[in-house]
């Protein structure tokens, strides 16, 4: 990495979302769903659960939400990683997994001991430990987002779980 790469990574900070930043986080989860890669969420339910996410801002930028990703609380052991998305463009580049880490960290913090997610993408996860799991063996209560969801019943995404 350069020096001028050093100074460009000290202006993407990972840092929780606030209200001014829930029209970008919609605008970006909306993009992917119409891709059908990710649940959109309607601006009601961002706003219900805004202390849920976390973004990638680049300081230097207005509207320089890069990312989002949240950490949704299940029961008093288990959370799931949701709504993980980067601009395109910007994928590949370690974004994602400084949401990862953010979101483990924090659930280090609540005292949560499994983490999962629900991903098209199993090999990402994979390299922070999760492994793939039958959905079967998550709760029931998880499904609530599930039946908002085109494909289903149908799912065809890949449960991974991670025990802290």
């Amino acid at each position: 990495m350069s020096d001028h790469d050093d100074n460009k990574q000290a202006y993407v900070v990972v840092r929780k979302a606030v209200m001014s930043d829930i029209h970008e986080i919609h605008r970006l989860l909306s993009f992917y769903g119409e891709k059908g890669v990710l649940l959109p969420r309607p601006l009601s339910e961002l706003y219900d659960h805004m202390r849920d996410y976390f973004v990638v801002e680049d300081t230097r930028k207005k509207n320089g939400i890069q990312a989002v990703g949240g950490l949704g609380i299940c029961w008093e052991d288990l959370a799931e990683i949701k709504s993980l998305a980067v601009l395109e463009g910007l994928q590949g580049k370690g974004i994602g997994s400084k949401l990862v880490n953010a979101c483990l960290e924090e659930a280090r913090f609540f005292g949560i001991k499994k983490i999962f997610a629900l991903t098209y993408v199993p090999d990402f996860f994979t390299r922070f430990g999760f492994q793939e799991v039958s959905k079967s063996l998550l709760p029931q209560k998880i499904w609530a987002d599930c039946l908002k969801c085109t494909k289903f019943p149908n799912c065809d995404e890949v449960a991974m779980l991670l025990n802290l």
